[in-house]
């Protein structure tokens, strides 16, 4: 019988004598990431999605080559192994910092897998460290090989992270497949208070919506980063400020202002009339 190695990490996810251990790093890392354009930058806002994992695939691609190099013994490739692993380094320095601008606003079960994926990297880029030492005394080529094995595990629990856990996905990715594709009456005018966000209901899909006169703003109550209920967050100049993480969005067109969140949100085309109010989201269905 194999180990059932997603049982193992669940276990990872529920061992609280991981805390002080995140407590430290958050501390640290929180330090890193405060100023919002280092965050957006590292977290992806620019591009839409996470930076981490294309900076870590980059990192681990260029390390692994390295260590293929080596397996041919000739001199000239054995040189050429020798500076993709300095590259390799090099180019993890910003995968790290990418790392834990995602990992310091995850959840405890995340943040406990992600120290994990954390110590074993920090084992594969210490050996291949070590193998740029003995590279110069005609070796390195067994801590390459530790290396790599320690950055494939490493790959493994940050896949959990990333499929299992989900941290980075876009949490409101589900929205558009789920609303209806027509014009659909969302509640009557007066139901709605004056200048206060609130939480009406598009079939079983939760939508922040804000009243301005009779202009009304909805846009999916779902964060992107990590689901929170938007409906319970602040509006500041235009844009609603997630109560859980501090993810900032324009309500006009759902774009990110701040991460963490690094997707926008899905803003609903609204209509008034007759008192009453009617929503549709361009693309739905």
């Amino acid at each position: 019988m194999t180990p059932d190695l997603s049982a193992a990490l669940e276990l990872v996810e529920e061992s609280s004598r991981l805390d002080p251990w995140v407590e430290r790093l958050s501390a640290l890392a929180e330090r890193l990431v405060r100023p919002r354009a280092v965050g957006n930058v590292l977290n992806g806002v620019q591009i839409g999605h996470p930076l981490h994992p294309a900076l870590a695939q980059a990192s681990v691609g260029v390390l692994m080559s390295a260590t293929v190099l080596d397996a041919s013994g000739r001199d000239t490739d054995r040189r050429a192994a020798q500076t993709l692993v300095v590259g390799g380094l090099v180019s993890a320095a910003p995968t790290v910092m990418a790392g834990l601008a995602d990992w310091v606003h995850g959840h405890e079960q995340q943040k406990r897998v992600g120290l994990l994926h954390a110590a074993v990297n920090v084992v594969g880029l210490t050996a291949y460290a070590a193998s740029v030492v003995g590279r110069r005394r005609g070796g390195g080529r067994v801590s390459s090989l530790v290396g790599l094995a320690a950055l494939g595990t490493g790959a493994f629990v940050g896949g959990h992270l990333g499929y299992r856990q989900a941290l980075g996905a876009n949490h409101a990715e589900h929205v558009p497949h789920r609303a209806p594709p027509e014009w659909t009456r969302l509640c009557g005018l007066d139901e709605l208070p004056e200048g206060q966000l609130v939480q009406r209901m598009l079939g079983d899909q939760p939508l922040a919506v804000l009243r301005r006169g009779r202009t009304v703003t909805a846009v999916s109550d779902v964060c992107s980063h990590l689901s929170a209920p938007l409906h319970e967050g602040e509006v500041i100049e235009g844009c609603v400020v997630c109560p859980w993480h501090g993810s900032t969005f324009r309500l006009d067109n759902g774009s990110v202002t701040r991460s963490p969140a690094t997707a926008p949100l899905p803003v609903f085309e609204v209509q008034v009339g007759d008192g009453s109010v009617q929503v549709r989201l361009p693309g739905a269905g």
